[in-house]
């Protein structure tokens, strides 16, 4: 068990007053969160926090110990900084996964600065647009556009994006564009059919909601194979913002419908994740979820289009 853990679960619960936000901050489960607070108040031997259905809360004692847990936290963290230089730089392979779509450009350039920073890490990547799961598969993260699966594991977000149709300049110029969702079906649809993907298209806008189940004109287990599909002209696919806005910007797509986006069917937005063991996370693997997540700040991502 990592030094101080019951100390930090329960500084994290109070600063964020809730053990779903702390355990997902620190990269466990809520319920591993709970039986180290748990013991930790067993040691001793008072209740920290006042727990019910809505909130938490410091109890008298909770209040005398959050100061001095706190700058124990601190501390260890200071010494864990200094140890840390030296030890000197990350080393050794980190073995992940990630969307086809991710290699294309944006994965390998991250990957190609991070090597020249710290020449002693070495990368295996996954490609694959099916689901891979860390645990299973042997893996340190695994990055999807989804939350997990299962309660063993952990969500780590790199950022939000939204997804639009889009099709090529091609395709609308012989076909013409949908002027509503509703019309997608007189058109050509690209469809994904990797087991995760939504299967209903639900289309929100700021005056209505449509769903609607369509019949693919050209199907793709791989999301390389549906944008490709969708440059070469073969129909209307809906891709997200982070991955076909830069191609619209060239004009090598057409963003259409821009009043609507798709939603999943409880309404949001989706995420990209990379999501991990609750057992915890590397420090080289964090190194290179860090990297990513700026580089996708830097390109704009999470800054949606208009509409």
């Amino acid at each position: 068990m990592k030094p101080l853990w019951g100390i930090r679960i329960f500084c994290a619960v109070v600063e964020q007053k809730s053990f779903v936000s702390a355990a997902r901050q620190l990269g466990t489960s809520p319920s591993s969160a709970t039986r180290a607070l748990q013991a930790l108040e067993e040691e001793l031997g008072a209740m920290l926090l006042a727990r019910s259905s809505k909130q938490v809360e410091l109890t008298m004692a909770g209040e005398a110990y959050y100061p001095a847990a706190r700058q124990m936290l601190d501390l260890q963290q200071q010494a864990e900084d200094e140890l840390s230089q030296q030890a000197g730089a990350p080393r050794g392979l980190l073995r992940f996964s990630a969307p086809e779509t991710l290699g294309r450009e944006l994965l390998p350039a991250v990957l190609g600065r991070l090597a020249d920073t710290h020449p002693g890490l070495r990368f295996e990547v996954l490609y694959s647009d099916s689901t891979l799961e860390p645990i299973r598969d042997k893996l340190d993260f695994s990055i999807r556009g989804a939350f997990p699966a299962s309660s063993e594991l952990i969500g780590h977000p790199l950022w939000h994006y939204r997804r639009h149709l889009y099709a090529s300049p091609d395709y609308v110029a012989r076909h013409g564009a949908p002027q509503s969702p509703s019309d997608l079906p007189q058109h050509r649809v690209v469809i994904h059919t990797a087991p995760r993907v939504l299967k209903a298209w639900n289309f929100v806008s700021d005056e209505q909601a449509i769903s609607l189940n369509l019949n693919a004109w050209h199907r793709s287990n791989s999301g390389n194979g549906v944008l490709d599909a969708v440059r070469a002209g073969l129909g209307i696919a809906r891709l997200g913002d982070w991955l076909a806005e830069p191609l619209a910007a060239r004009g090598e797509l057409v963003r259409l419908c821009p009043a609507f986006r798709i939603v999943s069917s409880h309404g949001g937005d989706p995420q990209m994740h990379a999501v991990f063991a609750s057992r915890g996370m590397p420090r080289k693997a964090r190194l290179l979820l860090d990297a990513l997540r700026l580089e996708a700040q830097a390109r704009g991502f999470g800054r949606h289009a208009p509409g």
